[in-house]
C-alpha cells in the first residue's frame, strides 16, 4: 500500500485523507434515508398508512435515484464531481428535515422524493472521484465511500430506538430533524478537505464529458440489475422488518432486529479491506453470500425463533453489505474512464428503478394475500438474481480488455 502511494504520488497519511473524505461522503448519501425506518410504526399510526403505503414510503426516494441518476451525470459533467455530490448533499438533508413537517401522506411522500433527488445527485459523483482522486487504488476508494454507506445506513438504525427517540420524547418528527443535522454538516467538511481542482488536475476531467448513458451496453444492464437485487433486498428488508414483527406478536424485537440487520456491516469495511484485492472482479462474493442471503430470507418467514430472527436479520445485512461493495467496484475497473459517469448513471437508473417496484411488490402481496411471510417472497427472488448475474458480471470484459469495432 506505501510503494503503491508513492508511485501514485501521495504519502499514506493523503492516501487516507482522500478515503476519509469518500467515507463522510458515503455516510451523507444513507444517514437521511436510513433514518425512516426506525419510525415507520409510528408514523404509520399517526397517519393511517396501509402496507402497500409502507412500501412506497421506502420505494419513492429510490425511485428518484432512478430518474435523477442521469440528471446526476449531466450536473457531472457542467460543474465536475466534487460539487455536484456537495450539491446533493445539502438537498438530501434540508428535505430529509422537511419530512418532519409532514401533516399527511402525501406532504410525506414530497418530501421523500426531495431527499431521494438528493442522494441521486450524489451517486454518479463518487465512482468517479474515486476514478479520478485514486486512480490506482479503486479497490481502496471504492471500500471507503461504501463503508460509509453502510455506517450512514447503521447509525440511525441502532441509535434511534435506545437513545435519540427517547430523547426526544418519542417524536418522530424530532428524530429525523435530529439526524438531518449531522448530514448537512458533512457537507462543508467534505468542501475543505476535498482536492481543489489547482493542486489536482484531473479532479475536475468529468466537466464537458459524454453523461447520457448507453443504454445498448450490456454492461448498464448487467450493473444495474444486480445492483438493483441488492438494494431491493436491503431497503424492503428495513421497510418491512418492523411490521413484519408486530404482525407475529414479537414487535418488541424491532430495536435488536433492526440494530442487527444494519450493525453487522460494520464489520464488513474490515474484512473488505483485508482482502481488497481478491474482492476485485471476483465471482466469490456473488456464490457464496447470494445463497446465505436467500437461507436468510426463508428463516423470517418460517422460523418464528427469537435468536433466529436476529441471527437472519444479521446475515441479511451482513451479505447485502459484502456484495453492495463488489458491485461498486466494478463501474470503475469495467468501464473507460470518460464513460464512468454515464455508466454509474445508467447503473443507478436501473437498479432504483427495481428498487422500487420490488418493495411495492412486498406490500401488495401482504395486502393481498393477508399473509405477513408473502412480502419476503420477491426478496428470495431477488437473492437468487444477485447470484446469477453477480457471478455473470464478474466475467464481462472490460473497456482496455475489448478489441477496437468489437
Amino acid at each position: 500500500m506505501t510503494s503503491a502511494a508513492s508511485r501514485d504520488d501521495r504519502s499514506v497519511g493523503r492516501l487516507i485523507k482522500l478515503m476519509g473524505v469518500l467515507w463522510l461522503a458515503g455516510v451523507a448519501m444513507r444517514l437521511t434515508i436510513l433514518a425512516m425506518p426506525p419510525v415507520i410504526p409510528l408514523v404509520h399510526d399517526e397517519l393511517h398508512m396501509s402496507e402497500t403505503q409502507v412500501g412506497l414510503l421506502i420505494g419513492l426516494p429510490l425511485a428518484i435515484f432512478a430518474l435523477a441518476a442521469v440528471p446526476g451525470s449531466l450536473l457531472i459533467a457542467r460543474v465536475g464531481p466534487s460539487l455536484a455530490v456537495i450539491v446533493g448533499m445539502v438537498i438530501a438533508a434540508l428535505a430529509g428535515a422537511a419530512r418532519a413537517s409532514a401533516g399527511d401522506v402525501a406532504t410525506l411522500y414530497a418530501a421523500a422524493i426531495a431527499t431521494g433527488f438528493g442522494v441521486a445527485i450524489m451517486q454518479p459523483g463518487l465512482p468517479t472521484l474515486v476514478r479520478e482522486w485514486l486512480p490506482r487504488h479503486i479497490a481502496f476508494g471504492t471500500i471507503a465511500y461504501s463503508s460509509g454507506m453502510l455506517m450512514g445506513a447503521m447509525f440511525p438504525t441502532v441509535l434511534t430506538i435506545p437513545y435519540v427517540l427517547p430523547l426526544v420524547g418519542g417524536s418522530w418528527r424530532l428524530d429525523l430533524v435530529m439526524w438531518a443535522v449531522p448530514a448537512i454538516l458533512i457537507a462543508p467538511v467534505f468542501f475543505l478537505l476535498s482536492p481543489k481542482a489547482g493542486n489536482h488536475p484531473a479532479a475536475e476531467s468529468a466537466i464537458g464529458g459524454r453523461w447520457w448513458p448507453d443504454w445498448k451496453d450490456p454492461l448498464i444492464w448487467l450493473l444495474g440489475l444486480t445492483f438493483g437485487s441488492n438494494n431491493s433486498a436491503y431497503f424492503a428488508t428495513n421497510a418491512f422488518l418492523g411490521e413484519f414483527l408486530a404482525s407475529q406478536g414479537k414487535a418488541h424485537l424491532l430495536g435488536p432486529a433492526l440494530g442487527w440487520l444494519n450493525g453487522a456491516q460494520i464489520v464488513t469495511p474490515v474484512i473488505l479491506l483485508l482482502m481488497a484485492n481478491r474482492l476485485q472482479r471476483r465471482a466469490w462474493p456473488y456464490l457464496i453470500f447470494g445463497p446465505i442471503l436467500l437461507a436468510s430470507f426463508l428463516g423470517l418467514m418460517f422460523v418464528p425463533f427469537t435468536l433466529a430472527i436476529i441471527v437472519f436479520a444479521a446475515l441479511v445485512g451482513f451479505t447485502t453489505a459484502i456484495t453492495l461493495v463488489a458491485t461498486l467496484a466494478l463501474p470503475p475497473l469495467l468501464s473507460a474512464p470518460a464513460d464512468l459517469p454515464r455508466t454509474a448513471a445508467g447503473m443507478f437508473t436501473i437498479s432504483y428503478t427495481c428498487a422500487i417496484i420490488i418493495p411495492t411488490i412486498c406490500g401488495a402481496l401482504w395486502d393481498a394475500t393477508a399473509k405477513p411471510w408473502t412480502a419476503f417472497v420477491p426478496l428470495c427472488v431477488c437473492a437468487v438474481t444477485l447470484t446469477a448475474l453477480g457471478a455473470a458480471l464478474t466475467r464481462h470484459r472490460s473497456a482496455s480488455e475489448k478489441v477496437p469495432g468489437q
